[in-house]
């Protein structure tokens, strides 16, 4: 189900005012790209050009081959900031709410996804309305909703943005295998550099708007590592504060 993602010369305007300007990335098939960069540098705009909510202006998306928006739509499960759970619905109808699109019957996406809920720590929540469940639940929620699209390229636009450092670092590690064991193409737009180079397996620096990627560099994770022994040695520590250095030597002001 994997697939290669990549860009060309991509560029983009809101009313005159340059966004992205000749973007280029690649990302191979099952990997993770984390993706960095001050504020306005035209990440979610790259996420959404990417998966077709956008029109291209300049330049070439391909998604395993496809190149039209549409095609690239039906690739592609776009998971924003916030988790956009139905508040009348449960738990489980809110993670099989891709499922019933895609027309399948309201029993037979409960069943399917209920396979998940344990894997995803959400055993014995099913039933629970989002209200009901914490924001570290909430979001696990929508990624299985994302996950249950069965879509070949997930994109993930700061997912765990709202949550507080310790859900969101338990968070990290647990989809760090989950994203291994699917195969999935990932793109993972965040501000936190140490969030993108423990969950990918590249990350990619933009520069300040008009957005250019300036430069990929390779993660120092190794596969199994727990979070908090791979985020503390001294080879992520360095690659770490080069990329600070690099975001914050082109527009302190921005960060």
């Amino acid at each position: 189900m994997t697939t290669t993602l990549s860009g060309h010369a991509i560029g983009h305007a809101f009313d005159g005012l340059t966004v992205l300007q000749g973007v280029e990335f690649s990302v191979e098939s099952g990997q993770t790209l984390g993706v960095v960069g001050p504020s306005g540098c035209g990440k979610s705009t790259l996420l959404e050009l990417v998966c077709g909510l956008q029109q291209l202006q300049t330049g070439g998306i391909e998604v395993g081959g496809r190149t039209d928006s549409a095609s690239r739509l039906e690739s592609c499960a776009y998971m924003p900031q916030t988790d956009c759970l139905l508040p009348w619905f449960s738990a489980i109808d809110n993670a099989g709410l891709a499922l019933r699109n895609q027309g399948r019957t309201r029993s037979e996406a409960r069943e399917q996804a209920s396979r998940l809920f344990e894997q995803f720590g959400l055993g014995g929540f099913e039933h629970a309305r989002p209200k009901e469940l914490s924001g570290g639940m909430r979001q696990r929620v929508a990624f299985l909703r994302t996950l249950l699209s069965g879509k070949e390229v997930l994109l993930l636009d700061e997912p765990f943005a709202a949550l507080d450092a310790i859900t969101r670092a338990e968070l990290q590690e647990w989809l760090v295998p989950v994203l291994a064991e699917e195969g999935r193409t990932v793109v993972l737009v965040t501000h936190d550099v140490e969030e993108a180079l423990y969950m990918g397996d590249r990350v990619a620096v933009m520069s300040p708007r008009p957005g250019r990627i300036t430069e990929v560099v390779e993660s120092p994770r190794e596969s199994g590592q727990k979070r908090n022994h791979a985020v503390t040695t001294p080879a992520f520590t360095s690659l770490r504060e080069r990329i600070m250095d690099l975001l914050t030597s082109r527009d302190p002001v921005s960060m």
